[in-house]
């Protein structure tokens, strides 16, 4: 499997994924750390890839979102965007209900 269904493969199977560097309980950048409290604060699961031990999805991954940084939050396949999207998506309370439904629709596609 090449790199890029490696990625939409990541992407179609977990309803909320986060591209990040480091991992949830030791983020590598500040950004990745605030994006992480944002989403362990909206209280749901979220999968997560750490692209500092997978260089090739690193380079792939912007190339195929077209979007240049990370950390990279995707929500039923969509890219919602970055750190500083994300955080002001998190202040308005928006964050909180996309992944709240991207979770339900989870629960009731497996039930």
């Amino acid at each position: 499997m090449d790199v890029l269904e490696v990625i939409k493969d990541q992407i179609g199977k977990n309803p909320v994924i986060l591209y990040m560097k480091g991992t949830p309980q030791f983020p590598q950048c500040g950004f990745s750390a605030q994006v992480v409290e944002a989403m362990t604060a909206v209280g749901k699961p979220f999968a997560y890839v750490n692209i500092l031990e997978a260089p090739e999805i690193r380079q792939t991954l912007k190339e195929y979102a077209n979007w240049p940084t990370y950390p990279q939050l995707w929500v039923k396949g969509e890219l919602v965007g970055g750190c500083d999207i994300i955080m002001d998506m998190y202040r308005a309370g928006q964050l909180k209900t996309l992944v709240e439904e991207a979770s339900e629709d989870a629960d009731e596609s497996t039930s």
